[in-house]
């Protein structure tokens, strides 16, 4: 028989999303009770498959709140024990970078960090943050680490990047200028990729998709750190205790795959015949150069990603939560395959007839 959690009423902001729903999921499993937050404008289509995870007929209830709007996360907050703050803004490409990404992360960071500030019931915060916080290109010589800060990011190279750095140093700064109740944990993950729990389609299984359906011509000298949502949330549920010590936390499976290793897992899972995986390369330096070229060409968000991403190898320790969370990362060959198989259960993804010449 398992014990009762220390720990009894959680708030996940964002709980409708693709790590949130993983992270209610599991709270609920655990035996929490859960204060989930949904946007204000969210659709019920959008967030109606929380309802039906176990144990949420007991044991979860669901607000709606607005990163922007202060107080708003009020009523969701209050009781709590822990919060979970997941809601942020993940578009690579945004029509107003500052609008759009910027102001809604940082804002939204401050608005549930004062509604935590305002209730004697919380004791500790966990922040999903992101490695775009670490750095936004990688050092192909020195392995990341959460000492490690994204300094270059601006509106326009990487802005993405830059409203994560910015709401999770937001985050920071409120402690040490506010000294709350509470003390906070942040989780930093890489790439996260695997089976969804709502229908939508999230940005990173995006990858995946366009895999298969040809958007990428070429395999390029791209290195990804992937990790899967389920091990992403465990580490989320796991920060609540105080055994973890607060403070940076980043998340990813070891060692980084290149975008070359990814289609050949794809492939061996059976994902070639009837789909478009790239056969082409551009894995050499003249590549890169073509890449850099090429990327001029597409959406401002793209471009910047791919100018300071290509052709440099992405190294990083991921040391401290494997020993403080003991956490054991599910190997990235079974995760890309389950998420493969999730997409095409999903409908994102469908192998197109052979043709008869």
């Amino acid at each position: 028989m398992t014990s009762a959690p220390a720990v009894r009423t959680v708030c996940v902001t964002g709980a409708a999303g693709f790590i949130g729903s993983h992270i209610v999921r599991l709270l609920l499993e655990r035996g929490f009770r859960v204060r989930g937050t949904v946007h204000a404008r969210a659709r019920v289509k959008d967030w109606g498959h929380l309802r039906d995870l176990p144990g949420a007929a007991e044991r979860l209830l669901v607000f709606e709140a607005s990163l922007g709007l202060p107080g708003s996360f009020d009523e969701a907050v209050a009781g709590s024990e822990c919060v979970i703050h997941t809601a942020s803004p993940y578009v690579i490409d945004a029509p107003d970078p500052q609008l759009d990404l910027v102001e809604p992360a940082v804002n939204g960071t401050r608005n549930v960090l004062e509604a935590c500030a305002a209730a004697p019931s919380v004791r500790r915060v966990v922040l999903t943050s992101s490695m775009a916080a670490i750095t936004d290109e990688p050092d192909p010589v020195r392995p990341l680490s959460e000492e490690d800060w994204n300094t270059r990011s601006t509106l326009t190279r990487n802005p993405y990047y830059l409203s994560k750095t910015l709401a999770e140093r937001a985050a920071w700064e409120f402690l040490e200028r506010r000294w709350p109740a509470f003390d906070l944990v942040a989780i930093l993950p890489f790439f996260v990729i695997g089976p969804s729990l709502g229908a939508r389609l999230n940005t990173t299984n995006k990858i995946l998709v366009d895999l298969l359906e040809g958007v990428y011509p070429a395999i390029m000298r791209l290195w990804w750190g992937l990790v899967d949502v389920r091990d992403v949330a465990l580490a989320h549920v796991l920060a609540l205790e105080k055994t973890v010590p607060r403070g940076r936390y980043m998340c990813a499976a070891s060692p980084p795959v290149s975008m070359r290793e990814v289609v050949n897992q794809m492939r061996r899972a059976g994902y070639d015949g009837g789909y478009r995986l790239p056969r082409a390369s551009l894995e050499s330096p003249l590549g890169d150069w073509v890449v850099r070229l090429g990327a001029l060409l597409r959406p401002p968000g793209e471009a910047s990603y791919l100018q300071t991403h290509v052709g440099r190898e992405l190294l990083y320790d991921t040391g401290r939560i494997r020993a403080r969370m003991g956490i054991r990362f599910r190997p990235v060959e079974e995760t890309i395959v389950e998420t493969l198989h999730d997409l095409e259960h999903r409908g994102h993804v469908a192998r197109r007839p052979a043709t008869r010449s």
